[in-house]
C-alpha cells in the first residue's frame, strides 16, 4: 500500500461501528467516509471507534469530518458517541491542537478494532464539490473549538470565495 492509497475499511454491523483508517487521510480521498458516516447515522447508527493504527497522517479536511461526525452524534437522538483509538503521537497532537479531545473521546488505551472489515470504494469530486467538502469540514472545525476560527480563517475565506464562483 502506497501512502497516497489509503484504506477506510468498515465494519458498518458492529456495535460500535468499527473505522479503521490505513495509510494518509486527506481532502483528495475523505468521501467514502463521509458519506459512510452520513449513511450510517440515517440507518440509526450512534457509536463508532476509529482505529487510527494504521494511519500515516491526515489533513484538516480529515479531522472536520470527524469534528462533524462528533458535532452530528450529539444532536442526535438518543445522542451517540465517536472514540478516537489508537492515535500515533502525531495524530494525537492534531486532534488535540483542534479541539476534537473535547467532544469525541480520546482511547489512550490499546484496544484493537476486531471483525470482518470491508474497504470503502474510492470517489472523485470535481473542483465544486471539493471545495464544498473542504468548507463544511473546516466549519465544522471552527464548530467544533471556537480557537480554530482564527487557524483557518483565511481558508475559510477562501473556500467561500470559490463555492460561491460556483
Amino acid at each position: 500500500m502506497s501512502d497516497d492509497s489509503p484504506v477506510f475499511l468498515v465494519d458498518p454491523y458492529s456495535n460500535p461501528v468499527a473505522i479503521r483508517i490505513s495509510g494518509k487521510a486527506s481532502f483528495q480521498n475523505v468521501v467514502p467516509l463521509k458519506e459512510f458516516l452520513k449513511s450510517s447515522y440515517a440507518a440509526g447508527k450512534r457509536d463508532f471507534v476509529f482505529d487510527f493504527s494504521q494511519c500515516l497522517g491526515m489533513d484538516s479536511t480529515v479531522l472536520g469530518v470527524l469534528a462533524g461526525c462528533a458535532l452530528e452524534l450529539r444532536r442526535l437522538q438518543p445522542k451517540g458517541s465517536l472514540v478516537l483509538s489508537r492515535l500515533s503521537d502525531r495524530n494525537l497532537e492534531l486532534v488535540k491542537n483542534l479541539g476534537l479531545h473535547r467532544i469525541a473521546t480520546v482511547d489512550t488505551g490499546d484496544s484493537v478494532v476486531t471483525g470482518a472489515m470491508t474497504a470503502l470504494t474510492a470517489k472523485q469530486l470535481d473542483e465544486l464539490e471539493n471545495a464544498r467538502l473542504c468548507l463544511e469540514a473546516h466549519e465544522n472545525l471552527v464548530a467544533a473549538d471556537a480557537g480554530n476560527r482564527d487557524k483557518f480563517q483565511d481558508v475559510i475565506s477562501y473556500l467561500k470565495k470559490s463555492v460561491d464562483e460556483g
